[in-house]
């Protein structure tokens, strides 16, 4: 297990990396150290061929209550702009391998951002997602008008980011935000058990579906299928694929090499 001051990386099951936000005192602010930190750790697991799926939580009380307010309050246009966060969360938007958010207690501002950068969001059902920039003057910076317009539609969208009200995971779950709701107790079990099963999936079928599944968001219905078709027709040229049809004519469970 290796440890920094703001990221915690663990390995809690086979083919699993977990990353846990360590800045409980306050609510796990996405502070500029805990970006970096984040975007060092996408960056070295997605290139890592033993981590299949990655676990991304703040833990079992507040995933992230948004960015650090007092590394913002007194900087000025250019301070911003230099920051280049487009750079330090490309590793977590390009992320190539499935990434699973557990989300207990408060996903606001940049935590709600950091969330929908998740292929699959598992809620607790005490979880709170909010777009409340608009409250100190600012607004979303970090893909939150954009990610969660093709969350949640037009608006929705709108009615989070003008007004800045959070909503319950009912509300996210009803409006497509999270993919599942359970009981908070259950948030990390839950996540866990999911990020195992994918580890189990053959890698490069996972990492093409989510490779298509993303790129098609954008594209027209045809240009997706043909990205659909070709990306098909490319994992019949791996051994998982030959394995994985071979375990289903022998009735045995395949096991997946990633090759």
């Amino acid at each position: 297990m290796s440890t920094s001051q703001t990221v915690v990386l663990d390995l809690p099951a086979p083919g699993v990396a977990r990353l846990t936000l360590n800045r409980p005192t306050v609510s796990n602010a996405l502070s500029l150290e805990l970006q970096s930190a984040l975007s060092a750790h996408f960056r070295e697991l997605a290139d890592d061929p033993e981590v299949r799926c990655i676990l991304l939580t703040g833990g079992p009380e507040v995933f992230a209550a948004g960015g650090d307010i007092t590394s913002m309050a007194g900087v000025g246009p250019i301070d911003i702009y230099q920051r280049h966060t487009e750079r330090v969360w490309a590793p977590i938007q390009r992320c190539p391998k499935p990434v699973i958010a557990a989300v207990c207690g408060y996903a606001y501002g940049g935590g709600c951002e950091l969330a929908m950068h998740a292929d699959i969001i598992i809620a607790g059902e005490g979880a709170r997602f909010c777009q409340p920039e608009i409250r100190i003057g600012i607004m979303p910076g970090i893909g939150g008008t954009q990610r969660l317009v093709r969350a949640v539609g037009k608006a929705k969208a709108m009615q989070m980011a003008l007004t800045g009200r959070p909503i319950s995971a009912h509300e996210a779950w009803v409006s497509g935000l999270v993919s599942e709701v359970v009981a908070d107790e259950q948030v990390q079990a839950v996540a866990l058990e999911q990020a195992t099963h994918i580890a189990a999936m053959p890698p490069l079928a996972a990492e093409q579906i989510k490779e298509v599944i993303l790129a098609g968001m954008d594209a027209s219905l045809e240009a997706g299928l043909a990205l659909e078709r070709k990306a098909n027709a490319l994992l019949f040229a791996s051994l998982d694929q030959k394995e994985g049809m071979q375990a289903f004519i022998e009735k045995r469970k395949a096991v997946f090499e990633g090759r």
